[in-house]
This record gives C-alpha cells, structure tokens and sequence, in this order.
C-alpha cells in the first residue's frame, strides 16, 4: 500500500483522536502526550512514522537516545 504523504490526513487525525473539531483534536493530541506540529491555520500535522510507533506501544523518543550501533573490537587481538 503506497504512502501518499508522511504525515496523517485530517481525516486519520479525526479518526485517531476521535474528535471533528482542530480544538478537541488538539486537546486530545496534547493530553495523550503525542509530539504534533500546526499548520499556519492552526491544524494539527501528526507525522505517519511517529503516529505508527505510538500505536504500537514504541516511544519515539527511546529510539532517538540509543547511540547507533558500534562494532565491539574488544575481543580481537
């Protein structure tokens, strides 16, 4: 199924928050502590990628603190 933009149409921020109206959306977003941006307008703009870690129980911030991976040279001589 092909991504038609990375961050959630309006419809699928209505459909995730479960309200219509930006304000309620906007409530909920900042009460369920979820990361969002506005448009100039004031809409919420929720990423795609962040909004499918939330769902599936993954904090994007853990992922930013990892450090990367490293290859561990400490057995060869």
């Amino acid at each position: 199924m092909p991504l038609s933009s990375e961050v959630l149409s309006p419809g699928e921020v209505a459909e995730i928050t479960g309200c219509g109206r930006r304000s309620d959306q906007i409530q909920w977003l900042t009460d369920n502590a979820w990361t969002f941006h506005k448009t100039k307008a004031g809409n919420p703009i929720v990423g795609r990628l962040y909004t499918r870690l939330k769902l599936t129980g993954i904090s994007p911030a853990t992922l930013a603190t990892t450090g990367g991976w490293l290859p561990d040279f400490s057995s060869i001589r």
